[in-house]
């Protein structure tokens, strides 16, 4: 009778689809991450924060940049895919910091604003939208170390 060989069927299946677990697998940990900071600084639980964009450290960056290094350490870095992906988690990184920063400044002057008429807290627009530099910066460490171990 053939024994079923787990280790070996688990380093195909990792080998196979490493490039879609790995960035899952973080972006999972780091927003699961923030959902137990938000609940400690705010003392209650909010499950909308696994979702929600902002906060320390960027998974958009730390998935971006993990999978770039991924496919510069297993493909190469002269390959046009780890071009692409460079220029592609740099846009994403630029924007975190740029656009999407500045749409979460505009928020909390409107909701300011707007505090004068009554708005409920749905109503409210969300002012945790991009990323402070240093929240990008801690993405990228942490995609960097992810793409060499993995």
């Amino acid at each position: 009778m053939n024994k079923i060989k787990w280790d070996e069927i688990m380093v195909k299946f990792y080998n196979n689809y490493k490039y879609i677990l790995v960035p899952f697998l973080l972006w999972l940990l780091i927003q699961i991450s923030k959902v137990v900071v938000d609940c400690i600084q705010n003392k209650r639980f909010s499950l909308s924060r696994l979702l929600g964009s902002g906060g320390m450290p960027s998974s958009h960056s730390a998935v971006m940049v993990s999978i770039t290094v991924m496919l510069g350490k297993y493909i190469g870095f002269h390959s046009p895919i780890f071009a692409l992906a460079c220029f592609m988690t740099l846009v994403v990184m630029q924007d975190a910091i740029g656009v999407r920063r500045q749409v979460g400044e505009q928020a909390k002057y409107l909701n300011e604003i707007l505090v004068d008429d009554k708005i409920t807290p749905e109503q409210k627009f969300q002012e945790m939208v991009g990323h402070t530099p240093i929240q990008v910066l801690s993405g990228l460490i942490i995609g960097i170390i992810v793409g060499i171990v993995a």
